[in-house]
C-alpha cells in the first residue's frame, strides 16, 4: 500500500512519526511542500488549488491508495474539494484537537495555539460550535505568527522562539490554562519549549495519533496487510533543513533508511 502525506514543510513529520509507531506494510511518500510555505498566509484558494495539484502528482506519479492532509490549515481549505475529487482515495485530514481537550481539562481553561487561517477557518470554528459552544469552558486563542517559519529554520531552542512562545504562554499561565491545543503538525516539535513554561504537568494535544488511529481503521476495512515494515521516503520542493529530520525522528535508529530528495510539482 502507498499513503501520501503533506504539508507547507516539516510539520507533518510529527504525524509520519505517529504513524511509525504503528503502522506497517506500507510506503510512506511525504511532500514538505516548502516552495509553497507557508500554508497560513496564501489564499483559501491558491491552498486549495495547491493541495489538488500535490494530490494530482501523488496519485499519477507514486500510485498512492490513502492521503493524509497532514495541515490544519490546508485540511480546512481543501478537503471537502478533495474527498469529492477522488472518491476512491482514503482522504485523511487534520483537525485541531478540541474535543480531547475537553475531557482532559480540569480548570476548564483551554489555549489553543494555531496560525491565523486555522482560526479564521470554517473547520476550526464548526469544531468550536460543536463542542464547546454550550459548556462552560473558555477557550484562549493564539495566533502563533511567524512561529512555523522558526521551526522550518530548525531555531527551536533560540531566543527569539522563546521569546515569542513566552508572549504567548505566559497570560494562558496566569489565566489558569491546563490543557494546550496544538493547532499546527509544526507545534509538537516544540513541545519541550512550551513546557518549560507552561511547566511539565501542561496537557498538550497534537492530532499525530488520532490520524495514526484512523489510517489503521480504515485501512483494516479495505483489507491491508501489515506484513512488511514501514518505508518512508520525504520529498521536498524547496528548500529542507535535512538536520530537522534527524531532529524529529531522534528516537528511531533507522532514521538513515529514509529518502530525502527534491522534486517539482
Amino acid at each position: 500500500m502507498k499513503i501520501g502525506v503533506f504539508d507547507s514543510g516539516l510539520g507533518g513529520l510529527t504525524v509520519v512519526k505517529a504513524i511509525k509507531q504503528s503502522f506497517k506494510g506500507a510506503d510512506i511518500l511525504y511532500i514538505a511542500d516548502t516552495i509553497f510555505a507557508p500554508y497560513g498566509d496564501k489564499s483559501h484558494e491558491d491552498i486549495r488549488n495547491r493541495c489538488i495539484k500535490i494530490a494530482d502528482f501523488l496519485i499519477k506519479v507514486h500510485n498512492i491508495q490513502a492521503l493524509i492532509v497532514a495541515c490544519n490549515t490546508a485540511t480546512s481549505a481543501a478537503i471537502k474539494e478533495l474527498r469529492q475529487q477522488y472518491p476512491n482515495l482514503i482522504v485523511i485530514g487534520t483537525e485541531p484537537g478540541i474535543k480531547p481537550a475537553i475531557l482532559l481539562t480540569k480548570s476548564l481553561n483551554i489555549g489553543v495555539l494555531a496560525t491565523t487561517a486555522t482560526l479564521k477557518g470554517e473547520k476550526y470554528q464548526l469544531l468550536v460550535d460543536k463542542f464547546a459552544k454550550n459548556i462552560d469552558i473558555k477557550l484562549y486563542e493564539q495566533a502563533c505568527c511567524g512561529l512555523v517559519e522558526q521551526i522550518e529554520k530548525g531555531e527551536i531552542d533560540s531566543l527569539k522562539t522563546k521569546q515569542m512562545l513566552k508572549n504567548w504562554l505566559e497570560p494562558m499561565k496566569k489565566s489558569g490554562v491546563d490543557t494546550i491545543v496544538l493547532g499546527c503538525t509544526h507545534y509538537p516539535i516544540i513541545s519541550d519549549v512550551i513546557k518549560s513554561i507552561m511547566g511539565d504537568e501542561i496537557n498538550l494535544i497534537q492530532t499525530g495519533e488520532a490520524i495514526a488511529n484512523r489510517l489503521n481503521y480504515l485501512c483494516e476495512q479495505k483489507g491491508h496487510c501489515k506484513k512488511h515494515p514501514l518505508k518512508i521516503s520525504i520529498f521536498y520542493t524547496g528548500i529542507i533543513n535535512k538536520n530537522m529530520i534527524k531532529r524529529i525522528f531522534q528516537d528511531y535508529n533507522d532514521i538513515e533508511e529514509i529518502e530525502v530528495r527534491k522534486c517539482e510539482i
